[in-house]
């Protein structure tokens, strides 16, 4: 049956992004992650003074360091299997893709580039949210569009 539809299942597909457009894209959306992962580590003295309740409530159970660092990995895991599965199957048209990777890019722009550097930025700069958000999501899109965005039709179509 396996043969007949061609479907092959591999771990790798979850765990190893493919080495194109999608794994630059995971670089650069777990570069925001790590930042905010990192000014935490570093500013936050006691759990109460993180924002996120259920980082908090992982940083209070198992102390700053592993209870952040669990948080992370839990909450972010399923980005990056989404991104990596992403990798192997999404294999559209160089027109479509270009509107899908656009679509994409807004939505981990505002979602998660945006959210993580507005709340890595939290512990020293006092903006408002919104404004953090919103210039977390704009350096997001110009370096998807820098170092993430093919520039000239594929010809592997």
């Amino acid at each position: 049956m396996q043969r007949k539809l061609h479907i092959a299942f591999s771990l790798k597909h979850f765990f190893l992004p493919e080495n194109n457009g999608w794994f630059k894209r995971i670089c650069l959306v777990f570069a925001f992650i790590l930042f905010d992962y990192f000014s935490t580590l570093v500013f936050c003295q006691a759990p109460y003074e993180e924002a996120n309740l259920y980082a908090r409530i992982f940083m209070e159970s198992f102390g700053i360091p592993l209870g952040l660092t669990l948080f992370v990995f839990v909450a972010n895991l399923p980005i990056y299997v989404t991104l990596s599965l992403d990798s192997h199957i999404a294999k559209f048209p160089f027109k479509i893709a270009i509107i899908a990777e656009c679509f994409i890019d807004v939505a981990f722009a505002w979602f998660v580039a945006g959210l993580h550097f507005s709340g890595g930025t939290s512990w020293f700069w006092l903006a408002p949210d919104l404004t953090r958000q919103f210039l977390g999501t704009l350096l997001y899109l110009v370096l998807a569009f820098l170092l993430v965005k093919p520039h000239k039709p594929r010809y592997d179509d």
